[in-house]
């Protein structure tokens, strides 16, 4: 009885081959090691039911494949929580908990919940909170080396791929407000030169949609700091701001010979109270240059500057925009310029387009950059 029992729950470990070796599950050549390991748990679990020290009938059948399964687990990669350095990363590059929560679309307890497991497996604090926001301990600063273009790499996974089926549809990712404002009403040029090349546009406003979409082509509003051309990143123009309003609001539709008279007018805000867009963004900047000595109405805020230029041109206020978005607009008068352009301030950041590099070499790829790129030249030329 002991013996049937044994030969059930007990298989033979294989005979090496001289030529081949033992293979494991994958068909690779298992480590001498490994098999010396396995050979000493088939060999116990063989005297146990033998000299049953246990009840054979408390044994579960699948005994032997738990034995070996700690046995390929001593080999296997310590890996850490990939939810957790997607948490640190939006932390990091925003400097705050809650900013990396708005970003992910979670709590900020789950973002904290995260960044402690993570922690946990690294065995280190990463971030410390200072009166400038979060910054990365020394442990921190080791592992953000080379997160970003990890993260990168992960998302290009995807796109390399694809590579090899090259899909009939190209698909595009931007912000809505250069969709709506700028992009779409020149879609059709392109379609009509390119009649084989079909497009699918997404609306991304964050790094993680961008990496959840299955994107060909991205175009994005960044520091300038990151926008130098490479392999796969060229950039589109660098831009202005400056206030614009519906004519209607302006004395005679024209802009003010006195730009003090703005301080009477009703002004639109971007951003949320508390954020940091740059000074072109900032009214109190604007006053302080105009001379405008009136405080800055609170008016209406607007989360994003899409939202701000539409409840412009329903003549809500005046709003700083930026020279692409507002091209069209002024070009048909809906719009128009509130003082002279010698007052227009550079934007901190611009527009680039980028593609993964497994497509550098991808005929539609190349052939909407390249249209994106001259469209944008003769727009901000006109």
């Amino acid at each position: 009885m002991t013996t049937a029992v044994t030969s059930k729950l007990v298989r033979k470990p294989a005979i090496p081959n001289s030529r081949a070796g033992v293979m494991d599950c994958t068909g690779r050549p298992e480590p001498p090691s490994d098999i010396l390991v396995g050979c000493i748990i088939v060999r116990v679990l063989t005297c146990v039911t033998a000299t049953r020290v246990l009840d054979c009938r408390f044994l579960p059948t699948p005994i032997v494949h738990i034995a070996m399964n700690l046995v390929h687990s001593a080999g296997m990669r310590a890996l850490p929580p990939f939810d957790g350095l997607i948490a640190f990363d939006a932390a990091l590059r925003h400097r705050s908990m809650t900013l990396a929560a708005g970003e992910l679309g979670l709590t900020q307890s789950a973002i904290s919940h995260r960044l402690k497991k993570l922690e946990g497996f690294v065995g280190a604090r990463l971030l410390d909170r200072t009166g400038g926001g979060l910054l990365p301990t020394a442990a921190g600063v080791t592992l953000a080396e080379g997160l970003g273009r990890l993260l990168d790499e992960m998302a290009e996974l995807r796109a390399r791929s694809r590579a090899s089926v090259r899909p009939l549809t190209l698909k595009i990712g931007l912000g809505s407000a250069l969709a709506n404002y700028w992009l779409v009403r020149r879609l059709t040029a392109f379609a009509s030169a390119y009649p084989d090349i079909a497009i699918e546009l997404c609306i991304i406003e964050s790094d993680v949609q961008a990496r959840a979409l299955d994107l060909d082509v991205q175009i994005r509003w960044l520091p300038k700091v990151g926008t130098r051309a490479t392999s796969t990143q060229r950039l589109l123009f660098d831009e202005m701001v400056f206030p614009v309003a519906i004519p209607s609001l302006l004395p005679r539709g024209r802009p003010l010979r006195e730009p003090h008279v703005l301080g009477t007018l009703p002004v639109l805000h971007k951003g949320l109270v508390g954020r940091n867009d740059g000074a072109e963004w900032s009214w109190p900047v604007w006053f302080e240059r105009l001379g405008v000595t009136a405080p800055v109405q609170a008016g209406l805020r607007f989360d994003n500057l899409g939202t701000a230029i539409t409840a412009a041109l329903q003549g809500s206020g005046v709003v700083l925009a930026r020279s692409l978005l507002v091209h069209d607009a002024l070009a048909e008068k809906r719009l128009c310029r509130v003082v002279s352009s010698n007052w227009d301030m550079t934007s901190s950041k611009a527009h680039v387009i980028r593609w993964p590099a497994a497509l550098a070499n991808d005929r539609r790829v190349a052939l909407f950059a390249d249209w994106v790129v001259k469209e944008a030249k003769r727009t901000s030329l006109q």
